[in-house]
């Protein structure tokens, strides 16, 4: 390839291949740890996640999604439930141009609002042409059963197996229809916490089913980070 990857699109890679690392989110091996073998994780002062407050209200330009083929495989990392993708998938920011990667998911959420924590947070990682990271975060709020989850909840994978999708999953079927944002500088959430992330965070949440969320529960874990602090971070909310 003539394009090098950048440290951020290297640490997408490392973050990508979980079971590398021996690293989870309890005990001697929980978050509280992770610096010891990923400095990042510890002495980085732009961390995420984060609690989303006192956001500044700007005129951020739209998300333009551009997302035109499937998931079709859902692999269990044994940290995540995370997809395999087919088809062309972008999304433009700012006129910058970034391909989606994966999506996956964290119980409960990683960011809150205001306080709140939500039991289901996606998360889709996109990278553009020189490796830098940008993450699109989906709540997911307890309400009706979510038939676009239950497609992927079909067939769900134990540790370290990659299932097919038998209902192959529109990109976009979990983006919800009002795309307005939040939008900070962050880190990865995962060893090894590699910051300069751009992160978007929707405001409209999508539903989920307690059943639901019980399954994604028992098939990952509790697996989200704590809270971080914000430092001098801004956070600002698109108008």
């Amino acid at each position: 390839m003539k394009t090098t990857l950048t440290t951020l699109g290297l640490a997408l890679v490392m973050a990508s291949t979980a079971n590398a690392a021996n690293w989870g989110y309890e005990g001697e091996h929980g978050p509280e740890n992770w610096g010891e073998f990923a400095s990042e994780c510890a002495k980085g002062q732009n961390q995420s996640p984060i609690n989303i407050e006192s956001a500044t209200e700007a005129k951020l330009e739209k998300l333009d999604f551009d997302y035109e083929g499937k998931a079709i495989s859902l692999l269990n990392n044994g940290h995540t439930l995370q997809t395999s993708l087919e088809g062309q998938n972008t999304l433009t920011i700012s006129g910058k141009e970034f391909t989606l990667k994966q999506f996956h998911f964290h119980t409960p959420s990683e960011n809150h609002v205001d306080g709140k924590e939500y039991p289901l947070e996606a998360h889709f990682v996109h990278v553009d042409k020189v490796g830098h990271l940008a993450v699109v975060a989906v709540f997911f709020k307890l309400g009706d059963a979510n038939p676009d989850l239950a497609k992927l909840l079909a067939n769900i994978p134990t540790k370290d197996q990659d299932v097919a999708i038998k209902v192959p999953l529109d990109a976009d079927a979990l983006i919800p229809s009002d795309k307005d944002y939040y939008r900070f500088n962050g880190s990865l959430t995962t060893p090894p916490c590699s910051e300069g992330v751009r992160w978007l965070v929707i405001k409209e949440t999508q539903t989920i089913s307690p059943e639901q969320v019980k399954e994604f529960a028992k098939a990952m874990g509790q697996n989200n980070r704590p809270i971080q602090p914000l430092n001098a971070r801004m956070i600002l909310a698109q108008q």
